[in-house]
């Protein structure tokens, strides 16, 4: 299927590994030229210079990054638009906060997650709808989890502060559809990435379990009985990215392997 997106620009966030990194691949695959967005810039160089090797049938598109960090929300803007740069799609990405009940939460907790996942989606949201306004195409996917559908167990902070994206994208969908702008949320389960070695691993270490347990047993609870791969996640990012998708808005997809129990 031709995806009909050649020629558009998109910035990825969080973009230097796990479903960031895959989403940029896919979609310079496709002929889209990609900013990619993170705090180390050797890593983003490093992606840059993955993309560019296996995308060289695309030689004429030109891919950028910009260094930045999502704890800081006004710096992030003052980057954004220090780059000049104009984008048809934005892929808002960025690492999950720690584990842990919510009970137990400080409050810092809360407010750092709250900046990293909403504040800074909304900024860039802000600084990039003018043009696609313009455009009369515009393409916002957050990737969130599937906790927007079904708590996860000792997730606490993640689940509030993932609820709150998930209510901020549905209304800004309803406000933005009117310009050709559509804004939906991906839902990925257990993914192979770093963050899910991370949850595997304090998992293990809290229970006094094996790592090889907690993995089988997070296996398990998806029909499918197995992690994803970035890059099944990034497929579904990029076909709601592109001109095919136009009359899909305001939903949230689980790209799960079915461990999601609710419709």
């Amino acid at each position: 299927m031709d995806l009909r997106i050649q020629n558009k620009n998109a910035l990825v966030c969080g973009s230097t590994q796990g479903i960031g990194k895959a989403s940029a691949i896919a979609l310079a695959e496709e002929g889209v030229s990609v900013t990619l967005v993170a705090r180390n810039e050797e890593k983003l160089k490093a992606v840059l210079k993955e993309i560019n090797e296996k995308c060289q049938f695309e030689r004429s598109r030109e891919h950028n990054y910009i260094v930045a960090d999502f704890s800081n929300p006004q710096e992030l803007k003052e980057k954004i638009e220090a780059s000049s740069l104009n984008f048809h799609i934005l892929i808002n990405n960025t690492g999950g906060p720690a584990g842990g009940p919510v009970f137990n939460a400080q409050i810092d907790e809360f407010e750092r997650a709250f900046t990293m996942h909403l504040k800074c989606n909304h900024v860039l949201v802000q600084a990039l709808v003018p043009f696609m306004k313009e455009e009369g195409y515009g393409r916002v996917i957050n990737v969130i989890s599937t906790s927007v559908k079904q708590p996860l167990d000792g997730l606490g902070v993640s689940n509030t502060i993932r609820g709150a994206v998930a209510n901020w994208s549905k209304t800004m969908a309803n406000e933005l559809g009117q310009f050709g702008i559509t804004v939906n949320n991906v839902l990925p389960g257990a993914t192979a990435t770093e963050r899910l070695n991370e949850i595997i691993n304090n998992k293990a270490k809290k229970t006094g379990t094996s790592v090889d347990k907690v993995i089988e047993t997070m296996k398990n609870a998806a029909p499918a009985k197995r992690f994803a791969q970035p890059e099944e996640v990034a497929n579904a990012i990029v076909f709601l990215a592109s001109d095919r998708a136009s009359y899909i808005n305001g939903i949230n997809v689980p790209v799960d392997g079915g461990r999601t129990k609710s419709l």
